[in-house]
């Protein structure tokens, strides 16, 4: 959900005071730090796989990403993570189906969750929903770009529409422009406009899910001849539908986390 810039370039920034430095696109494999401060830095969308940190201080440090194999003072970290996200969120486990009944039930639960985030935007004034919490997307990006993932890997992927984007999908600021997908991040619906196509889209995936068989989740995805995104190729279906119940499952929780900061703002300028 992070939204970074484009270009290569590191740049000075006024952020953090006038040391603050922006490496944005930027190739620092295989890099070497040492005696460095990094306090009060950020860091989105980067890949850390495979790093090494000895003698750290990570007081007060915040981190969301995929976690695997993470080791911690000899401790792996990971299952432990799980088991406590798991724990806090109980429908949690129902995105991880093993099954088409599996997908119908995760399907179901996002149902049910979403309701209960979006009466949470509807008490704030319009504005806010299009306002970003630390550089994240607003609450109107979000849902675009759910409509967009949607269109991606169940309107292309998985139904072999070739061009199924709507105008108001916001695809991932990485992937840049693709020929054949619409990418307007000025655009600004308001909350009623983009749940009506959110409506849409998640009435496909529903009706998609109604018929899905074990074996059909076992199968390959058809290649769509035709520029967009994915590109043209055949897919895992489990891997397409599954990218929807991660995709929903995220992006619910980041909405919730930034409408807290929202809620709490208003609160303090009421």
């Amino acid at each position: 959900m992070a939204r970074s810039g484009q270009g290569d370039r590191a740049v000075r920034a006024g952020i953090y005071g006038d040391r603050m430095v922006e490496h944005i696109q930027e190739d620092l494999r295989g890099s070497r730090f040492e005696n460095v401060d990094l306090q009060g830095s950020r860091f989105h969308n980067v890949d850390l796989s495979g790093a090494v940190i000895r003698g750290a201080l990570m007081v007060g440090a915040e981190i969301d990403g995929v976690i695997e194999g993470l080791t911690v003072n000899g401790v792996d970290v990971a299952p432990l993570v799980e088991a406590e996200l798991d724990r806090r969120y109980p429908q949690r486990r129902k995105m991880r189906p093993a099954d088409a009944d599996g997908f119908r039930a995760g399907w179901a639960a996002l149902e049910q969750l979403w309701p209960v985030t979006l009466e949470r935007a509807r008490r704030l004034p319009p504005e806010l929903l299009h306002e970003r919490v630390d550089g994240e997307w607003s609450f109107i990006e979000t849902l675009r770009h759910l409509v967009m993932a949607t269109d991606a890997w169940v309107g292309r992927a998985v139904l072999g529409d070739p061009a199924p984007f709507h105008p108001l999908g916001l695809p991932h600021t990485e992937m840049g422009d693709v020929p054949g997908v619409p990418n307007d991040p000025d655009a600004r619906p308001n909350l009623d406009e983009i749940l009506a196509v959110r409506a849409d889209r998640m009435r496909t995936v529903r009706e998609v899910l109604a018929g899905l068989t074990d074996e059909q989740l076992a199968g390959h995805t058809e290649p769509v001849d035709a520029p967009g995104y994915p590109p043209p190729e055949s897919y895992a279906v489990r891997r397409c539908l599954q990218a929807i119940l991660n995709e929903e499952w995220e992006h619910r929780l980041f909405a919730e986390r930034d409408l807290d900061v929202l809620e709490r703002r208003r609160a303090g300028g009421a």
